[in-house]
């Protein structure tokens, strides 16, 4: 496959006294004195407020940096391990009531999470799948970054090591033979179909497989994706696409909601289910909501392909 570049506040004014109070220079001294005690009060504030915090926030500097955990695979207690590692040699999370599943999940992230957020996750699809939790990460730099990152996924351009990760390993699982089953969520479920994209063409174009066998030896991947921000996803994998109506990501930026006028294109993959409901009002980050909103509509994946839910 062709290699795709990825491997004060003012100060209180001060006042003019001398004319009006022609003996007033210590008072002057203390209203300057007092000035800049108040100003530095407010900066202070505001270093250590709200303004600072949303600011850093969307720059990444209000938290440890998490950019060391990018792309690797992070297992129970927070463990991470990297790219490469072999699935079985990963300890996964595991349902708190089964310690010992016959079944593995991979699960990405979405933006603004970092890796202790992914382990809650983790600990919640394990819970509700009743499997081993394993995760990729995708790491955070801030609101912007992230975004931006977003935008370069997109257009399937740059590199994002969540991506090169998760298609190395699906391709190798494949390559062996086993069944893989895919989670991903908001920013991971573009990631998941940039990833699925990767290995789609390196199937073609490396192994020479035809279309037909390409989407054979895939037909071994279960993907299941939660408001998604992915519109387009390649034929073979068996699919199952969760959307809230209500929930902005996945009804602007990838599958679409119930009524959308650019469905004609998007594409979902060959015979995917798209199970859309409408949970939730005013608060979008809820609406977003993958352990709030989205795992209580997720129901066992053979059933969503029935169309059970």
């Amino acid at each position: 496959m062709t290699s795709i570049n990825r491997n004060p506040l003012s100060p209180v004014g001060r006042q003019t006294v001398e004319k009006a109070q022609p003996t007033t220079t210590p008072a002057v001294n203390t209203v300057k004195a007092d000035s800049a005690k108040v100003t530095k009060q407010a900066g202070d504030t505001f270093e250590a407020g709200p303004a600072r915090q949303v600011s850093a926030s969307l720059l990444g500097g209000s938290k440890p940096k998490d950019k060391v955990y990018d792309g690797q695979f992070v297992g129970a207690g927070g463990q991470t391990f990297p790219p490469g590692t072999s699935l079985k040699d990963i300890p996964g999370v595991t349902p708190r009531n089964n310690p010992n599943p016959d079944k593995t999940v991979i699960y990405v992230n979405g933006i603004m999470t970092d890796k202790a957020g992914q382990s809650s996750d983790l600990q919640a699809i394990a819970d509700k799948t009743n499997a081993k939790a394993i995760g990729i990460h995708n790491s955070t730099e801030g609101f912007i970054s992230d975004l931006a990152q977003c935008v370069k996924d997109k257009l399937d351009k740059g590199t994002n090591p969540a991506v090169d990760t998760l298609a190395d390993t699906v391709y190798s699982e494949l390559k062996a033979g086993r069944e893989v089953h895919l989670m991903g969520y908001s920013q991971g479920g573009l990631i998941t179909s940039r990833a699925l994209k990767d290995v789609y063409n390196r199937l073609r174009i490396e192994d020479g497989l035809s279309k037909a066998d390409t989407e054979k030896v895939m037909s071994k991947l279960n993907v299941e994706t939660f408001g998604a921000a992915a519109a387009t996803y390649p034929d073979g994998p068996k699919y199952v696409h969760y959307i809230n109506n209500r929930d902005a990501v996945p009804t602007l930026t990838g599958l679409g909601g119930s009524v959308d006028p650019l469905a004609f294109a998007k594409k979902a993959g060959k015979d995917a289910v798209i199970h859309r409901f409408g949970e939730g009002g005013i608060n979008l980050l809820k609406n977003h909501s993958l352990q709030e909103t989205y795992l209580n509509h997720r129901v066992p994946f053979e059933q969503a392909r029935a169309n059970q839910f």
